[in-house]
């Protein structure tokens, strides 16, 4: 793997200043951007390690703070490893937070996010790739349809709620404005994703003619990809990092 830097950075908005990371290897050259978006418990160092592996493969890699609007990161303390009795607390906390990121508020800080990328100059010039875990598997769909002239690959895991029909906002629907070729890592015990939404994201996606495959981690949890969780699965964060690399590298 390539030698990395990763630095703390400030992204200017249409609604305030987002703390980010940046990662990127070390060597002085430009290489493709990969937005990374982060999972409900927000950016902190679990994240950050992502990017930097993210980063040895040959990408740029932004995690910006989504919940930029009630402070810097972390907007919600959290324990040193998230055991599931500290979930109900942190969600208490977390939904509100979560429910102010309407498409709109989504697309206006996706515009400022990739703004800043195309004029940093660790960045090839050309598309971008996007990953999202949790809630950002949301945020990589809605960023996907909100720009599909910038975003050639965006990939989700473990994603909640992609193909709500009681959400008028559930990304689904916004499948026909999608150019990106997606990848999607499901978890056959994720309550947030079940069997019947898995099958009509396919189907929307494939009415509207979009490039995607769709996997089931068997036994795999919500959150199966984050390390300082007790959902955290080692072989499926394998196979997601499998995935995901093979998906930006026929992309980007």
């Amino acid at each position: 793997m390539t030698a990395v830097r990763g630095t703390e950075v400030d992204i200017p908005t249409q609604n305030g200043t987002a703390d980010a990371y940046l990662a990127h290897p070390d060597d002085n050259a430009q290489h493709p951007a990969v937005l990374l978006y982060m999972d409900a418990f927000g950016l902190r160092p679990q994240l950050q390690n992502m990017a930097d592996r993210l980063a040895g493969a040959g990408y740029t890699v932004l995690v910006p703070n989504v919940f930029y609007r009630h402070g810097r990161a972390p907007v919600v303390p959290l324990p040193g490893f998230i055991a599931s009795d500290d979930r109900p607390a942190l969600f208490e906390q977390i939904f509100p937070i979560m429910g102010e990121l309407t498409a709109d508020a989504v697309a206006r800080d996706a515009d400022s996010y990739l703004a800043w990328l195309a004029g940093r100059p660790e960045v090839a010039p050309g598309p971008v790739g996007i990953t999202g875990y949790c809630m950002g598997a949301r945020l990589a769909l809605l960023t996907a349809a909100s720009h599909p002239e910038k975003v050639a690959a965006a990939a989700g895991f473990h994603g909640g709620g992609l193909a709500d029909d009681n959400d008028p906002e559930s990304p689904h629907l916004l499948a026909d404005r999608i150019t990106a070729e997606l990848y999607f890592g499901h978890a056959d015990r994720d309550h947030s994703m079940p069997p019947e939404q898995i099958e009509r994201l396919d189907k929307a996606l494939s009415d509207a003619g979009v490039r995607h495959r769709a996997e089931v981690y068997t036994g795999a949890e919500h959150g199966y990809s984050m390390a300082d969780t007790e959902a955290y699965d080692a072989e499926a964060t394998e196979r997601h990092w499998t995935s995901l690399l093979d998906l930006l590298g026929r992309n980007l």
